[in-house]
C-alpha cells in the first residue's frame, strides 16, 4: 500500500546533514545527523552515497533539501549556498540508486514551507512565509494555497537581500541574519570554549545575560525588519519560524516584539498595514525533512 511506503530522507545544512526515514503520512521513524563535509563534492558525497547504500530495500524514494536554488524538474541545484561545489551539479547524476527509485531536490527555504503547508501550522493558512534561521536565511512563500517558486525557481533567497548601507557581501541578509554567525558571537563574548554550542548560549539568553540578550536582540530586530519589508510587498497572514534556534519559545517571541516595535513605530505603517501573526512552526529543525519529503510526493502524484 502506498500508505506504507518509507522514504529516505536528507536535510543538507552547511553545519550538519540530517536525514531520516518517514513514511507517506508524514510519521518520522528514525533521525540522525553527521557533520557536513565541506572539503570537497566528492567528500560530501561519500557518507550520503554510504547511507544509501545502507538502507538499501527500507525506501521507496530520496528526497533532499539544500541550500540553493533548485531548478525543477531538472533538479539542477544553482549556487549551493555555503557549499558552493553543489553549483550546477544534479544530485542523481552523482549517486548509484537502485532502480525505479526516484531522487528529488527541493531548496531549503521552500522544503520548509512545504513542510507547514503539508501538515504544520501553514496548512490552513491561504498566504504565509516560513523563515529558516540557520547559516543563512532561508524562506520559503506559500500564496493562493501554494508554494510559490517565482519565475526562476528563486522566490524566499533571503540570504541575497542587501543592505542599503553596505552593497557588499557583508551586507547581505544570509550572513547580517545568520543564526550561526549569532551564537558565535555570544560564545565569542562570554568565552565559552565551545563557539558554536547553541544550548549555552540560550542559556545565557534565557537567564537575561546583557551582552546575550544584547547581540540576540539585534540579531531579532534584523529578522524584525526584513519581515517588515516582505510584508510590504506580499501581505501573508503569518509567518512561521523554524530553523534548529526556533526550538527556543523566545526567539519567536522577541521577534514578534522587535516588530510590533516598528510596526508601532512608524504610524503610518500602523494605519496602513495589517500587522501578521509571527509564530513557531511546527517542525522546528526537522521541518526541511518533512518538505523535502512532500516535494517527492507532489511529483509522484
Amino acid at each position: 500500500m502506498i500508505l506504507m511506503s518509507k522514504y529516505l530522507v536528507f536535510d543538507i545544512g552547511g553545519t550538519n546533514i540530517k536525514y531520516g526515514i518517514i513514511n507517506r503520512s508524514g510519521q518520522l521513524i528514525e533521525k540522525h545527523r553527521f557533520k557536513t563535509p565541506t572539503e570537497s563534492l566528492a567528500a560530501f558525497l561519500a557518507p550520503i552515497q554510504q547511507l544509501i547504500d545502507q538502507y538499501q530495500g527500507q525506501y521507496d524514494g530520496l528526497a533532499f533539501s539544500i541550500p540553493g536554488k533548485v531548478r525543477h524538474p531538472d533538479e539542477i541545484i544553482y549556487g549551493g549556498g555555503s557549499l558552493p561545489f553543489l553549483d550546477r551539479q544534479r544530485l542523481a547524476d552523482h549517486l548509484s540508486v537502485p532502480t525505479g527509485v526516484p531522487v528529488m531536490v527541493e531548496n531549503d527555504g521552500k522544503a520548509a514551507a512545504l513542510a507547514e503547508l503539508w501538515l504544520g501550522n501553514l496548512k490552513d493558512c491561504q498566504n504565509g512565509v516560513a523563515l529558516v534561521l540557520g547559516t543563512g536565511v532561508g524562506g520559503g512563500l506559500v500564496l493562493n494555497g501554494q508554494l510559490f517558486s517565482g519565475s526562476h525557481f528563486q522566490a524566499g533567497e533571503l540570504s541575497f537581500m542587501l543592505s542599503d548601507t553596505d552593497e557588499t557581501m557583508t551586507g547581505m541578509l544570509g550572513l547580517r541574519g545568520s543564526a550561526v554567525a549569532m551564537i558565535e558571537q555570544i560564545a565569542t563574548e562570554l568565552k565559552l570554549v565551545d563557539h558554536h554550542d547553541g544550548l549555552k548560549v540560550f542559556e545565557a539568553i534565557n537567564a537575561g545575560e546583557p551582552t546575550a540578550v544584547k547581540i540576540f536582540t539585534a540579531y531579532c530586530h534584523t529578522i524584525a525588519l526584513t519581515i517588515q519589508n516582505m510584508q510590504s510587498v506580499i501581505d501573508v497572514e503569518r509567518y512561521v519560524i523554524g530553523g534548529g534556534i526556533s526550538a527556543q519559545p523566545i526567539v519567536a517571541s522577541t521577534i514578534r516584539s522587535e516588530y510590533l516595535k516598528l510596526y508601532h513605530g512608524l504610524p503610518i505603517i500602523e494605519t496602513t498595514l495589517t500587522a501578521p501573526a509571527i509564530m513557531t512552526g511546527k517542525f522546528s529543525n526537522d521541518a526541511n525533512l518533512y518538505g523535502a519529503l512532500y516535494h517527492l510526493l507532489q511529483s509522484l502524484e
